[in-house]
């Protein structure tokens, strides 16, 4: 009987040890840096905030036709507003450009316009 007590609990923590993994992972998907570039991405496919370092330029994409735009701001280590783009409505994305430095951290937030949580980037400079 404690035999199958222990292998059972073994079993549980291995279950929760791979629930925790994919937990982290599908969290993961929602914020991905590659190089230097930045990417935020609403659930349920409703857009994407890009920051491209090449050129330093914000790219905001309404990418499901549901009635509502999406809306991206950059702010800096104070929370001053540096950049705000919108998109919706039209075809494309609309982007702009800000000349990220060294001398601060900045920091991308990106949400739907019909309401729903903000995504965050982490802090960063060039």
């Amino acid at each position: 009987m404690v035999k199958s007590l222990t292998r059972i609990a073994l079993a549980g923590a291995a279950i929760a040890t791979v629930l925790a993994g994919t937990a982290s992972t599908a969290q993961a998907s929602e914020v991905g840096t590659l190089e230097s570039n930045k990417y935020l991405y609403l659930t349920e496919g409703r857009g994407t905030m890009t920051f491209i370092d090449d050129g330093d330029m914000f790219q905001v994409c309404d990418t499901k036709a549901d009635g509502h735009g999406v809306e991206g701001q950059l702010i800096d280590d104070t929370e001053r507003q540096m950049l705000y783009i919108t998109d919706g409505g039209d075809a494309g994305c609309d982007k702009a450009g800000y000349n990220v430095g060294n001398s601060r951290q900045y920091q991308m937030k990106f949400w739907w316009s019909g309401g729903g949580g903000t995504q965050y980037s982490q802090w960063f400079n060039e």
